[in-house]
Parts: structure tokens; C-alpha cells; sequence
């Protein structure tokens, strides 16, 4: 096996690392969503997030992590549509972002 070869493989190896990372950071989004809406008295609508950016960052302890911004819509009536995003460094969920009518809330998981 060369140089090249070994190459691809670790580059193999680390794509399907980061895709199998990615699946379980947005079914934490999704619950975080799901718990948020619930607790809010909100639809999360299509059940589902979206992924709308994705960067290093580093953590409190100065390690290198990816930030991950999940978006999704929700109603409060059933009739509108609003947006919200979960923001997750690494593993952990850092904001969750609604907006109500009567302002924004922002809710900080440590």
C-alpha cells in the first residue's frame, strides 16, 4: 500500500466519521427542538431540522469542536410559520432560538 492509497483511506475513513457524527448531533437537535416546542406550548412543524451552518469553534476548555446550526419552523397557531435554530458545539446543545410574539426567547442548555 503507498502513500496515496493510505491517504484516501484516512480521508475515507474521516468522511464517514463526520456523516455518522452529523446524524447523531441532528437527532440531538431534533429532540432539543421537539422539548423546546413542547415546553412552549408550540407545533415544531415537519418534525424535522436543517442544517444552515457548519464550523470550527473552540469550547470553554479551549478544544477544537464543530458548531453546528440547525434550523427549523414551528407554529404557534397552526395557521403561520416561524423560524428557530439550535446551535450545537460538538455534542452539546449550547442556545435554542424562538421567537414569540411578545419577543424573542432564548434559552441557554448547559
Amino acid at each position: 500500500m503507498d502513500f496515496l492509497d493510505l491517504l484516501g483511506l484516512l480521508l475515507l475513513a474521516g468522511a464517514g466519521w463526520l456523516w455518522f457524527d452529523s446524524l447523531s448531533a441532528r437527532e440531538a437537535a431534533v429532540a432539543a427542538a421537539r422539548a423546546t416546542c413542547g415546553s412552549e406550548d408550540l407545533m415544531l412543524l415537519d418534525d424535522t431540522v436543517a442544517i444552515a451552518r457548519l464550523r470550527l469553534a473552540r469550547d470553554g476548555d479551549g478544544v477544537l469542536r464543530i458548531r453546528r446550526v440547525y434550523g427549523f419552523e414551528y407554529s404557534d397557531t397552526g395557521n403561520d410559520r416561524h423560524s428557530g435554530s439550535v446551535v450545537m458545539l460538538g455534542s452539546r446543545i449550547e442556545v435554542i432560538n424562538i421567537r414569540r410574539r411578545q419577543g424573542p426567547v432564548l434559552k441557554v442548555v448547559h
